[in-house]
């Protein structure tokens, strides 16, 4: 092959990958094009017509609703102290009982160790999936219904809610472990249980236990308004000071709870520090 034919071959290369990189690029265009367009819509729809603007009234109108919530209720902070301590009761009973609630499927959800993959996978997937589905002011409202008003409802639902979180991934870390010490074990003879216990659960370990702080740092933040539909805690009395018309009060709920989730964070924090 002589260079004239060379250079006319590089040339026509050349312009195929300018030609796919032109076409990747309008293709590219024309999806956030679509996507803009749809974002606009549904603004349009959601915002702008589905807004009852003459309720709402003019800026001073509004800055004047939003100004009745700047001031703190002193009186009422004595009595947060409880509702704060039964927000925080509630996380760690909550993630402790979802903990429990989530190794059956954690084990029938790892594709290497479910004991019947086409019925335990396809259940314990299942069982993940709605608990991540279904909002935890669903199973709250629905734990009210069975155990009725206080913080055992609060308790249920975070732990209905955390099963999903914490199944789903201890099982993709238990499906992502070294085969190697399971096959060991295994070929020594170990049963099911020797297996789990002393090749799976080393290497999952600090993995699992930092989905569980971060889950429990999360839960903090769902147990503190589970009150409003009367599962115990802060958002029972945010609740009610609402209902009063106590706009301070509010305010002084709203900055328990950030310190109850500063006080979370924090703990979660310095447990991960320890750990790594």
């Amino acid at each position: 092959m002589d260079s004239t034919s060379g250079l006319h071959l590089m040339d026509q290369r050349t312009d195929q990958i300018l030609a796919r990189r032109t076409k990747r690029q309008r293709n590219w265009g024309l999806c956030a094009a679509v996507l803009f367009a749809l974002v606009i819509w549904s603004i349009d729809v959601t915002v702008v017509q589905d807004t009852d603007w003459e309720r709402i009234g003019s800026l001073g109108e509004v800055l004047e609703s939003a100004g009745q919530f700047a001031g703190v209720d002193w009186t009422l902070f004595p009595d947060l102290l409880g509702p704060t301590l039964e927000t925080l009761l509630i996380a760690c009973l909550g993630t402790a009982l979802g903990v429990i609630l989530c190794v059956p499927a954690t084990w029938f959800g790892a594709m290497n160790i479910t004991p019947f993959k086409p019925v335990t996978y396809p259940i314990a997937r299942l069982m993940m999936t709605l608990s991540r589905s279904i909002h935890e002011i669903v199973w709250a409202l629905f734990f009210v219904a069975v155990f009725g008003l206080g913080a055992m409802a609060g308790v249920f639902a975070i732990a209905m809610r955390s099963i999903g979180f914490i199944a789903k991934m201890s099982a993709e870390a238990i499906e992502d472990i070294d085969p190697g010490p399971v096959e060991a074990m295994r070929a020594a003879g170990a049963n099911s249980f020797q297996v789990l216990l002393y090749a799976i659960l080393p290497q999952v370990l600090p993995q699992v236990a930092g989905v569980v702080i971060f889950e429990w740092e999360i839960n903090i933040r769902r147990s503190a308004v589970l009150g409003l539909v009367g599962a115990g805690g802060l958002g029972l009395v945010f609740f009610r000071q609402l209902n009063t018309f106590n706009f301070h009060g509010v305010t002084s709920v709203i900055l328990a709870i950030l310190v109850i989730i500063f006080l979370g964070e924090a703990v979660s924090h310095a447990v991960r520090r320890r750990m790594i």
